[in-house]
């Protein structure tokens, strides 16, 4: 089945869907703790004494390390071996999370997100791609990424409820303590049942310069998006981060093209689907981010709901996610993936225009439930097709690159959106309570929610777009690395 440095293919068929659940299971808690932490965060405010200020780096540390090294953890994969990287990230996560769940003040707290974040940009792109070379490039991989679409795409929505469940019933600390014991299971599970996943290159030199520009520049970014909201566009904060940021990426970018060895060969952007889906997928997390963050403050704050509640509302995403991506192989099978490209956005769009109309004195059934609906049809849909187009024509030794790739699109694009959206939204709020001097607070933030939605609704039109004038169909060969590259250049 694919890798030719493997033990043996009678084994690696004995263990063949279990090495995906393991990968799964990983992934799950990457995602998970993007989302879990949030509905905990008011009782890690309160045990800790925090500012509003201090508060918000526990998310944003995370969001931060986890995005600038992405590309790095990826390309690690790549040239020191997937197993081994893959192995290296779980560990640090695990030791992490414990750090976190034992934290006795802010600072604590802060750096060990950080470097949660830290492993999970290691530990999620080696993953991916060791997925990538474990099923033939076609249906079986398509199935493989079913799953894992359906994983990334519910850890979400699951992390509000369990987060929610946690936290009321047990302790804020139990929002960490959970990843132990997972983690110490990942970590023996694949001591025996990975294969090695040996390096592919013949070389192990890494771009020193490049992985220094590439993650001083991305964390430059997504800090300036994360501070834009509050301090404002053009503040100082924003404005030196946003410059920095822009240089350094540049400079990224000359020095790809002078290396003997890139972090990034720039040849990789060639491969146009890959590219277009790498484009698509960035639109459609700017757009996808903002769903829990003003739907979670719209149920709780507006409607009274408890954080359970909330959680408990947001478990119709991840149930027709799931029936969805585990059913868009056959039809990727039947007519390719750009079809469904073409289309699932649009129900993301649907989706969230519904939600664009939420009232003040509304209910979830009535109000909510139809927009997350038709967001986790489009949802289920968007991150297995994207998934395998962002993959397919990608040869194994630089899976791990194109799982960066992927990884990166979304961060980054998920940070853009939330910012825009953000600033968006409390912009709108503040001139409706200066245009009504009459209206609650409860309606004009509810009107701020409206054009967030909006806005964030045309993310999906524009994803749509690209994949019917930028991605191509193509069938799927049985091994990425036996010349259909050349096929996917144009």
């Amino acid at each position: 089945m694919a890798n030719a440095k493997t033990s043996g293919a009678p084994r690696k068929q004995a263990n063949h869907w279990l090495i995906l659940v393991l990968l799964a299971l990983a992934q799950f808690m990457v995602v998970l703790d993007v989302s879990i932490v949030n509905v905990a965060l008011p009782a890690i405010q309160k045990a800790f004494h925090m500012s509003p200020e201090n508060l918000q780096w526990i998310v944003t540390m995370y969001t931060l390390t986890f995005g600038g090294f992405l590309l790095l953890g990826g390309r690690a994969a790549d040239l020191f071996g997937r197993r081994k990287i893959f192995l290296a990230g779980i560990a640090l996560f695990t030791l992490a999370s414990l750090g976190t769940a034992l934290a006795q003040s802010e600072t604590w707290i802060i750096v060990a997100r950080g470097v949660q974040g830290l492993a999970g940009a290691f530990m999620s792109p080696a993953a991916l791609s060791i997925v990538l070379v474990t099923y033939r490039e076609g249906h079986e991989r398509n199935v493989a990424l079913s799953v894992w679409g359906a994983v990334a795409s519910g850890g979400a929505a699951a992390g509000v409820l369990l987060g929610g469940i946690l936290t009321q019933y047990l302790d804020w600390r139990w929002n960490f303590f959970i990843n132990v014991p997972v983690g110490l299971i990942v970590v023996a599970s694949s001591l025996l049942i990975l294969d090695r996943h040996d390096s592919g290159i013949d070389h192990n030199e890494l771009d020193l310069p490049g992985a220094v520009l590439a993650t001083g520049g991305l964390m430059s970014l997504v800090y300036a998006l994360v501070k834009a909201p509050t301090d404002g566009w053009t503040s100082t904060t924003a404005v030196v981060f946003f410059v920095i940021a822009i240089a350094a990426l540049v400079a990224f970018v000359i020095n790809e093209q002078r290396v003997k060895h890139p972090l990034v060969p720039l040849s990789i952007f060639r491969i146009r689907n890959l590219s277009g889906a790498d484009l698509l997928m960035f639109c459609m997390s700017a757009g996808m981010f903002s769903i829990f963050f003003f739907t979670t403050l719209y149920m709780q704050e507006i409607l009274g709901y408890s954080p359970v509640h909330t959680g408990l509302c947001f478990l119709v995403m991840p149930v027709i996610i799931a029936v969805v991506a585990t059913n868009v192989p056959r039809v990727i099978q039947k007519i390719g993936y750009k079809p469904i490209l073409m289309i699932a956005p649009l129900f993301v769009s649907g989706g969230l225009f519904w939600l664009s109309h939420i009232p003040v004195h509304g209910s979830f059934w009535a109000d909510v439930a139809p927009g997350l609906s038709l967001m986790a049809l489009g949802m289920g849909g968007v991150f297995v097709a994207g998934t395998v187009a962002a993959t397919s024509g990608v040869p194994h030794h630089e899976s791990g690159l194109a799982s960066g790739l992927l990884n990166t699109s979304q961060q980054v694009g998920g940070a853009l959106g939330l910012a825009v959206l953000t600033g968006i939204a409390t912009s709108s709020t503040t001139h409706y309570i200066k245009a009504h001097a009459t209206a609650g607070p409860a309606v004009a933030t509810v009107h701020g929610y409206h054009d967030g939605y909006l806005i964030a609704s045309t993310f999906g039109i524009i994803a749509a777009l690209l994949a019917t004038f930028v991605i191509r169909q193509q069938k799927a060969k049985t091994d990425p690395s036996h010349g259909e590259v050349a096929a996917a250049m144009h």
